[in-house]
């Protein structure tokens, strides 16, 4: 079931209204919630020239500015490991309507060779990470805020089928990630700020009903001879 701020979703949003600017949407949640998999269905249902992701994985730091933990592990979970301030610049940029590029962040893969990635000024800008919430000068510019949810141990497991299959890391890593970096973070600098989403999505098994929702309320936000006023939504908060 998604939680929803019924007030939003049913007056739209005047400053959008009034600016006709891109419509920036933050989508946030703790690592392995699946945010990945629901930014692809996201991105599948509108055509290339309305929507536009920029995720906060392609801003990491150097690898030697990275902080280290106690045991002098790098700890890729916090928020000094990203350059905020030219991830908030190129999501400004997107607003004012220009494109922006940035090499893309490979996860220190020396196996994967890098491509310069263009972003493009589109009408809807997906922003996604796990400290868009957190980062004020970014959640300042979101006119949409989008959680999705997940149980701890639902989360644990896909994070190991992930950082053991897809990146290669080795299981004692990962799950020494899990419990000295991943918890904490999401405890500290994500779950705080579930209370100022508009949507939240709960991910334990699907999130079909609330990625639904979302895009039928961003079609209407982009239709030529509909506006936001025009979204019909219960008149209760949950779905």
């Amino acid at each position: 079931m998604a939680y929803v701020n019924v007030a939003y979703f049913c007056t739209g949003n005047p400053q959008y209204m009034q600016s006709q600017k891109p419509f920036i949407v933050g989508i946030t949640g703790g690592s392995a919630s699946g945010k990945t998999l629901f930014l692809k269905s996201l991105l599948s249902a509108f055509p290339q020239e309305e929507i536009t992701l920029i995720s906060q994985d392609n801003y990491y730091r150097p690898r030697h500015e990275i902080p280290l933990d106690r045991h002098g592990v790098h700890n890729f979970d916090l928020p000094e490991s990203i350059d905020f301030q030219q991830y908030a610049q190129h999501i400004h940029d997107l607003r004012e309507g220009k494109d922006v590029q940035k090499l893309e962040y490979t996860f220190n893969n020396p196996d994967l060779i890098p491509a310069m990635l263009t972003f493009k000024s589109t009408p809807i800008i997906v922003v996604e990470g796990i400290f868009v919430f957190y980062f004020e000068e970014i959640a300042n510019m979101l006119d949409l805020k989008v959680f999705i949810d997940a149980k701890n141990k639902i989360k644990l497991n896909r994070r190991i089928r992930r950082d053991s299959e897809e990146r290669g890391y080795d299981i004692n890593d990962v799950l020494y990630r899990w419990e000295h970096h991943v918890k904490p973070t999401y405890q500290k600098y994500i779950k705080p700020f579930r209370a100022q989403a508009d949507l939240v999505i709960p991910n334990n098994d699907h999130f079909q009903k609330g990625l639904d929702m979302l895009v039928h309320y961003l079609k209407m936000l982009i239709s030529n001879q509909t506006g936001p006023n025009s979204v019909d939504m219960p008149s209760n908060s949950e779905h």
